[in-house]
């Protein structure tokens, strides 16, 4: 990797309870000065899920300044592991009846790179050049039937197991965290985001919405625009944009 360009960001970020939950299960972590951005939604109940979710964000947020490229993404994923192991010994002692998991989605930039890790169904979405697309693939039972063309993409979100995720951390001893690595451009943007913000908010006005505003006033607008209608799930969003 020789990208050595110099890229700087702006970032903001928020997260609400929403309209329906008492407890917000999600957290989020957001460390410009690191270039490093996360989202977790929590998974269980009875404050399980707010406890998983937290246990990687506390694991993160200390995370020294990187050194190398490979060193932050290593430093990153063991992290995430040791949350994992964490989360699974806490549910053991607990009984083994209960799943205190997280779903995760992180964003690092490094040196003219940004890399994205993630388990579960939160994802990252990236606005470059007019162009809006996912740039994480949902770890769930939906986006499996979608890939083996057993339902329709538009027909994922009210399929009855829609909330079905196949992979989070605390939910197994062994997490596999999927890994992807894109070069930067000057005027990417990225967002970050918990299933409550996308189950009420389409891709393109989301898209619209970053192509706007700024990071802290489109990832205001999206939140408002989420519970203003209805926000029955947790809602997290966290927006970065990336200049020469």
């Amino acid at each position: 990797m020789n990208n050595t360009q110099a890229f700087h960001w702006v970032s903001a970020g928020f997260t609400d309870v929403g309209k329906v939950r008492k407890i917000n299960e999600d957290n989020l972590l957001v460390l410009p000065e690191r270039g490093l951005w996360v989202v977790a939604d929590g998974m269980g109940g009875h404050e399980a899920g707010d406890l998983a979710s937290s246990t990687i964000v506390e694991y993160l947020q200390n995370i020294p300044e990187p050194t190398s490229f490979s060193a932050f993404v290593d430093e990153v994923e063991n992290r995430i592991l040791l949350a994992n192991n964490n989360l699974f010994a806490e549910a053991y002692q607990r009984g083994g009846n209960v799943t205190i998991g997280s779903t995760v989605v992180a964003l690092l930039i490094f040196q003219g790179y940004a890399v994205f890790l993630w388990a579960g169904d939160s994802r990252i979405y990236r606005w470059r050049k007019n162009d809006y697309r996912r740039v994480t693939r949902d770890h769930s039972y939906v986006e499996d039937l979608v890939e083996q063309g057993l339902i329709r993409r538009e027909d994922a979100e009210s399929h009855p197991n829609a909330n079905v995720i196949t992979r989070a951390v605390g939910s197994s001893p062994d997490l596999f965290i999927d890994i992807d690595v894109v070069e930067l451009q000057d005027g990417d943007q990225f967002l970050l985001c918990s299933d409550g913000l996308y189950k009420d908010i389409a891709d393109q006005e989301m898209g619209d919405a970053m192509a706007k505003m700024s990071p802290e006033a489109s990832a205001k607008f999206l939140l408002k625009t989420a519970l203003d209608r209805g926000a029955n799930d947790n809602v997290t969003v966290t927006v970065v944009s990336v200049s020469i």
